[in-house]
């Protein structure tokens, strides 16, 4: 499909370019297919995945956890998880990630419950910390 057809559909110049930057790397090698990419370490995509255009170290650990299901990935820029763990520990997010070594070899379960912490209701004291009315 040429790119006026994709433009015309609807995607920027700058997606454009990630997409043809991404075929590029998919042919010369550089991103592997998913059986080869499951072989290497975390790190090792992290530096593959990011040499294509638009790709960050972000995306590709939202890859790693949800599409790779590695256990051990802690995203320690992602917005939620800053400010999950602020609000959980009382720290800092400069201290996440030395934090975040006590989790391991389950880091991505943390970044779970820190995500989901903040679906929760913020403690009223009427309640207790499980939402669960005590009993009189």
């Amino acid at each position: 499909m040429r790119g006026e057809k994709l433009r015309a559909a609807g995607l920027s110049a700058n997606k454009l370019l990630a997409i043809r930057d991404l075929a590029e790397k998919a042919l010369s090698g550089v991103v592997a297919p998913r059986k080869d990419l499951e072989k290497l370490s975390d790190e090792q995509i992290i530096e593959r995945l990011t040499e294509v255009r638009g790709v960050g170290k972000w995306t590709v650990q939202m890859f790693l956890m949800f599409k790779l299901g590695r256990a051990d990935v802690l995203p320690v820029d992602d917005f939620g998880i800053r400010k999950a763990f602020g609000l959980a520990y009382r720290k800092p997010p400069s201290v996440l990630e030395k934090h975040g070594k006590i989790w391991a070899p389950h880091r991505t379960v943390a970044s779970w419950y820190l995500w989901r912490s903040l679906d929760q209701k913020p403690f009223d004291g009427r309640q207790t910390p499980s939402g669960i009315p005590e009993l009189s």
